[in-house]
């Protein structure tokens, strides 16, 4: 009898292990970015393996929401919830629903009780948001590798919640170091747990072409490929180099893939093909659309470089050639053309340039890049596409529809709102994240400079007080940006990128009102606990000195 039982005992045991719960932190709503309105109720809902996701309305657009919920918890949880679709929910299930009484395009509702979950949103993208936010509810556990049969509750709340902004980006440059098409999808995935939209891609610069043009194959047999890369600081004064060649492009087919992926993410990709500047490696490639005949090479180094694009029919045709190729790759409404950083040395001494600046009318070279990107805007135009430009295309006059991106400060910014033109908030103050974050450098990754913390990003305010109340409207939103010349890794990439956008993404979402500092540390610091079960690198000192040596070698 005492043998029978300690056997029933032993098998009770296993079987309350079996689906004994995650653990659960003490406070369960650590959501960022904040969500508009929370009221939490007392109470769970428990996800199992009988769990149903129910969708109202399958389309191509909600169909790979109740996908992503699915394989998510069935990597978190070891369960395979089937997927059903029916107008009406039923207890034990997480309902998704389209709403068109809902207003807002990217807003959504979510109610947790004991009996169910339910998102819903007036469009697919609020529904895709409503599950992130349902994600961030569920413990930490779940982004690290699955708990088998394991039984999780979610904590029963009501939610309301829309976007401050309808720009909410990040830029990544791969021209100056190069990442894999599965590291880009991880980067898009940053986006995602962070309800970012957009995925700015830096192209082309002097360092390297990093898109393929079928027309144009020595923009990647030669323009993708420099033949070594500066070492150590470009300010340090010395001249070395590591001797090795090193490049990488995307063919047309990668593309499309990450193109793809992200759409289901609602994520939209925007290319950045540079003109007239920041031409080098494509000069490299085809010296004749230059002023001089060259030749060129791809840099080796970084800074801003006085070959540039001559504004001849050459280069327009060249320009026109490759940018239908890209309307082909990218959906997106906006196509950026860069504008920054154009030295005006080459067309000072060309002739032809002087000769185009007199026929015009122009008054200098300035107003020379002003003619050339207006010329590239009506073509882009044409097309049915938008441009965006960095705030050097104020210079010499703005092309009529252009938006701007203001990364010199915010007056540029300022400038163009007050011109009734779209802006896109980026200043190096705030928004550049290849920048130190510690005033202790030596203890950091070489950067480009600057220092930038995760609390001076989340001070940032997008909308100048200088604009009126009208004119604020044209402030689309705000984005982070990561240039790397000092940044060769993916894993590097993820250091100097969070948790600085954790703090972005609150910053472009919730309103500035709700805004709190000493409320948004206590919740990154579970914030930074998923990034630890996801195995995803940080700035582990972001919420603290770095002590010596930390984080050094990243």
């Amino acid at each position: 009898m005492y043998k029978l039982m300690s056997c029933l005992l032993i098998l009770l045991l296993m079987m309350v292990s079996c689906s004994q719960p995650v653990p659960e932190e003490p406070n369960q709503y650590h959501l960022i970015p904040l969500p508009q309105k929370v009221v939490t109720r007392e109470g769970k809902f428990h996800l199992k393996a009988d769990t149903k996701i129910i969708l109202t309305q399958q389309s191509e657009e909600t169909g790979p929401i109740s996908e992503f919920l699915r394989q998510f918890l069935k990597e978190a949880t070891g369960h395979d919830l089937e997927i059903m679709h029916s107008s009406k929910p039923e207890n034990g299930s997480i309902f998704l629903t389209l709403d068109p009484s809902q207003t807002a395009p990217e807003g959504y509702t979510l109610k947790v009780d004991t009996e169910q979950v339910t998102i819903s949103a007036k469009a697919a993208a609020g529904l895709f948001y409503g599950v992130q936010t349902m994600r961030q509810l569920l413990p930490v556990a779940v982004e690290g590798p699955a708990s088998h049969d394991a039984i999780i509750a979610i904590p029963n709340v009501a939610i309301e919640d829309t976007p401050r902004f309808s720009y909410r980006g990040m830029m990544l440059d791969v021209a100056r170091h190069f990442y894999t098409v599965d590291e880009i999808k991880q980067f898009i995935e940053l986006l995602v747990m962070h309800k970012m939209n957009i995925f700015h891609w830096h192209l082309t610069d002097d360092q390297g072409w990093r898109i393929e043009i079928k027309k144009y194959p020595k923009l990647t047999e030669i323009g993708a490929w420099r033949k070594e890369t500066r070492v150590g600081h470009a300010g340090d004064g010395s001249s070395r180099y590591d001797g090795k060649r090193y490049g990488g492009f995307y063919s047309q087919e990668d593309i499309k893939e990450i193109v793809t992926y992200a759409k289901k993410k609602f994520v939209t990709v925007i290319p950045e093909i540079e003109m007239p500047g920041h031409s080098q490696a494509a000069l490299a490639a085809y010296p004749k659309l230059a002023c001089n005949p060259g030749p060129y090479e791809v840099s080796t180094t970084w800074g801003v470089h006085k070959e540039v694009y001559c504004p001849k029919e050459e280069a327009f045709g060249f320009l026109e050639e490759v940018l239908k190729e890209v309307f082909a790759l990218f959906p997106s409404k906006y196509i950026h053309i860069g504008g920054d950083e154009c030295p005006k040395d080459r067309w000072k001494e060309c002739l032809d340039c002087q000769t185009l600046i007199q026929k015009e009318g122009l008054e200098d070279e300035h107003e020379l890049q002003c003619w050339f990107i207006t010329r590239m805007e009506k073509f882009i135009n044409d097309h049915g596409r938008k441009i965006i430009g960095w705030d050097e295309i104020l210079e010499g006059g703005l092309a009529p529809n252009a938006t701007v991106m203001s990364w010199r400060g915010v007056k540029g910014g300022i400038e163009a709102a007050k011109q009734k033109h779209d802006v896109i908030m980026t200043p190096t103050s705030h928004c550049y994240f290849d920048y130190y974050q510690s005033e202790e450098t030596d203890k950091e990754p070489l950067a480009i400079g600057g220092f930038l913390n995760v609390q001076k990003v989340y001070s940032y305010e997008p909308v100048p007080d200088e604009l009126t109340g009208d004119e604020t409207k044209y402030i689309l939103g705000a984005q982070g940006n990561v240039w790397t010349e000092y940044i060769p890794t993916y894993e590097h990439v993820q250091y100097m990128v969070l948790p600085r956008m954790t703090a972005l993404s609150e910053v472009v979402w919730s309103d500035k009102q709700n805004r709190n500092w000493d409320d948004f540390k206590e919740r990154l610091k579970v914030q930074l606990k998923r990034f630890d079960a996801a195995g995803i690198n940080y700035a582990k000192h972001s919420l603290t000195k770095p002590s010596a040596g930390n984080e050094k070698n990243q």
